[in-house]
């Protein structure tokens, strides 16, 4: 006990967990301002937000599912090279001379077409539950980015394989694009870097696919997560934000209810110092 009091007493303990152990409403509120990780994170959530049957938790599926995309897809660049005489070999490389080649890019595979379906059905239910009613339109408006996002995603890694399937599926989505009016032409030479499918199509759909679009998509999550936070938490309506009690309200003076001292009022320093 005495060498855990004493860790919990060090200075480089107590730089890092500022707010000690969570005792009262008061201390969990302030642990969760000052901690990065807790700090997407509602300071309280509702129990039925919690049931299974409220979410299927297929926000979370989504996010695991994309970092299963983000593992597999970092190892598989290890043995993938963007140029058109080696792409086709490289694949073959992974399925037959790779350590668990096969299997991991199968997961990848897998885990895309999983996430195609489960983002989708993670749409379907904020639709159906009206889960984006005030104040979580903006973030229903993220979502819809998330979802194209996920599609821009499957799409860009289709063309990478440089198989006959992957290179007529991308000839047909670029010349869909051909006939909008005025830029189309534009955006489908911009895509795949001139007039037909070849060396600059198969480099530009890399880049897309490993470093803009992950990039992208990996914001607008941050973003949809503090939006969650910020809007209470999962599933609750306007009415239900603004008669909710809380502990804690944000700002530069916070009452203590946790002690129920009426009418005073304590400043607490949103840094820890």
């Amino acid at each position: 006990m005495k060498l855990l009091e004493k860790i919990t007493k060090w200075q480089p303990w107590k730089s890092i967990f500022r707010t000690g152990i969570p005792t009262s409403n008061y201390r969990r509120s302030l642990l969760i301002m000052n901690n990065f990780f807790l700090h997407f994170h509602s300071t309280k959530v509702k129990k039925s937000s919690l049931k299974f049957s409220t979410t299927y938790y297929l926000g979370g599926l989504s996010f695991g599912l994309y970092l299963v995309l983000v593992v597999t897809g970092v190892y598989l660049m290890f043995y993938y090279h963007p140029s058109v005489p080696i792409a086709y070999r490289d694949m073959k490389d992974l399925e037959f001379v790779v350590s668990n080649g096969k299997f991991l890019r199968n997961m990848h595979r897998w885990a895309a077409h999983a996430m195609v379906l489960i983002v989708g059905m993670h749409m379907l239910r904020v639709f159906f539950a009206r889960a984006f009613r005030p104040p979580k339109e903006f973030n229903w408006i993220i979502g819809i980015l998330l979802l194209i996002s996920t599609l821009l995603l499957s799409y860009t890694g289709y063309l990478l394989p440089w198989d006959q399937l992957a290179l007529w599926a991308v000839t047909v989505g670029t010349n869909m694009v051909k006939p909008m009016p005025l830029i189309g032409e534009k955006i489908r030479f911009l895509l795949i870097g001139g007039n037909t499918i070849g060396e600059n199509a198969l480099l530009r759909f890399y880049v897309l696919h490993c470093v803009v679009i992950p990039l992208a998509t990996t914001a607008l999550i941050g973003i949809h997560f503090w939006r969650i936070r910020k809007d209470g938490g999962l599933q609750s309506s306007y009415n239900e934000s603004q008669t909710e009690k809380t502990d804690l309200i944000i700002g530069k003076y916070q009452s203590n209810e946790q002690n129920k001292v009426s009418g005073e009022k304590l400043e607490i320093d949103l840094y820890g110092k």
